[in-house]
């Protein structure tokens, strides 16, 4: 194989990004950001290709994409005053960034036309911009009274594709419902906070009968963020809004986590799990938080690793209509190469989810480039993963 940029050889597991999935073969090849071949390590040459990863038998996975991040402009947050959170991310593995809403912008406009201008603004920022190789996917319209069908359908065609709900000044929860529709209308997809109230001013709860009567196409943080729905209400959004995607977070309650993902596999419904962070809020600016909750859900719930892995990526992406969370020759080129970290009862990037310990981020590649051979907040890998020049 011939023309490749970057080579990945001996290539043990893998995921695709589904839920059973491996890649049909031990090497990949990446040209123009995006896998542009995928095969047997014996077929590989390393003098044409500039950049050869040797993954001596750890694992391959796309690499994650988190669907509730609060970005605001640029590599900060306001809310817990740091720079480089989503660089720093990268080194637990998020390749991509879903804003969940620029609701922690200083000063965030409440009027028709700032809540409009402030989404423009951050979809187009990001366009071209990825701190560290982070694709970050802005721009989500807060959802406010003033807003209506023409507001949705002029945002959409200025290039804003999400909505949030859950932070408006609107006087119940129920006042969301027809404004959430017809964003839908517009082609917007609208995620809502789910449980009790994050900050002050935002509504005190949003519960099961407002997530029902709205529709949204993903139930925000809906184990909680941080403050859960009861098992009741866990059992209706589960059984009865089986259009609703349910996304599990690091920032909320861990119970409710593990009840939400048993339900949703017993009905069959794997395909509307999504695990996100919810960060940074409250809760901190957390590098680790996907591998944390993949571990978590692997270990004390009842997801398999590969599951883990899927919701952490192909399931989100299918969501959301963006790329990156799958890998396939056509696909872009965000990958991971994982291990059972240093030191771990287990013998590889799967185990050691189903064991409890974060698999450590030997590689990461976004767009078909390496960004780093070895994370600075996971331990080193077991196997030794090389990079070396090829061609």
């Amino acid at each position: 194989m011939s023309g490749g940029s970057l080579a990945l050889v001996n290539i043990g597991d893998s995921s695709d990004g589904t839920a059973s999935g491996r890649l049909p073969g031990d090497a990949l090849v990446c040209v123009d950001g995006r896998v542009a071949w995928i095969g047997d390590t014996a077929d590989v040459s390393p003098a044409d290709h500039p950049t050869v990863i040797d993954v001596a038998g750890a694992c391959v996975v796309p690499g994650f994409v988190d669907s509730h991040v609060h970005t605001t402009f640029g590599d900060y947050t306001p809310r817990q005053q740091t720079i480089g959170f989503l660089e720093s991310y990268l080194h637990g593995g998020t390749t991509r960034a879903i804003s969940a809403s620029e609701v922690h912008v200083p000063g965030r406009p409440k009027n028709r036309i700032g809540v409009k201008a402030l989404a423009v603004a951050a979809a187009h920022c990001f366009a071209d911009y990825r701190p560290g190789g982070v694709t970050v996917h802005a721009g989500s319209v807060v959802l406010e009274p003033c807003l209506g069908p023409e507001d949705f359908a002029e945002l959409h065609a200025s290039g804003v594709r999400m909505a949030k709900g859950g932070f408006g000044a609107f006087a119940t929860a129920m006042d969301y419902v027809p404004v959430v529709h017809a964003a839908q209308r517009a082609g917007l997809l609208v995620m809502c906070h789910s449980g009790g109230g994050s900050i002050p001013g935002s509504q005190s709860k949003i519960d099961v009968d407002v997530l029902l009567a709205m529709g949204p196409n993903v139930a925000g943080h809906i184990n909680g963020g941080p403050t859960a729905l009861t098992p009741e209400e866990n059992r209706r959004i589960v059984a009865e809004g089986r259009d609703i995607a349910l996304q599990l977070v690091q920032a909320g309650n861990l119970r409710s986590a593990i009840d939400i993902a048993e339900r949703a596999l017993e009905i069959g419904d794997f395909h509307r799990l999504l695990i996100a962070t919810d960060t940074p809020t409250g809760t901190g600016v957390i590098p680790l938080g996907m591998l944390r909750t993949m571990a978590e859900l692997c270990s004390l719930g009842p997801l398999d690793p590969r599951q883990a892995v899927a919701a952490a990526t192909g399931n989100v992406t299918a969501v959301y209509g963006v790329p990156g969370g799958r890998l396939a020759v056509g696909e872009e080129a965000d990958l991971l190469v994982v291990d059972a970290p240093v030191g771990s009862v287990a013998e590889d990037a799967f185990a050691a989810l189903r064991a409890g310990d974060l698999p450590a981020v030997a590689c990461a590649v976004t767009q078909g480039e390496l960004r780093f051979g070895r994370s600075r907040n996971t331990p080193p890998p077991t196997r030794p993963v090389t990079v070396r020049a090829g061609g």
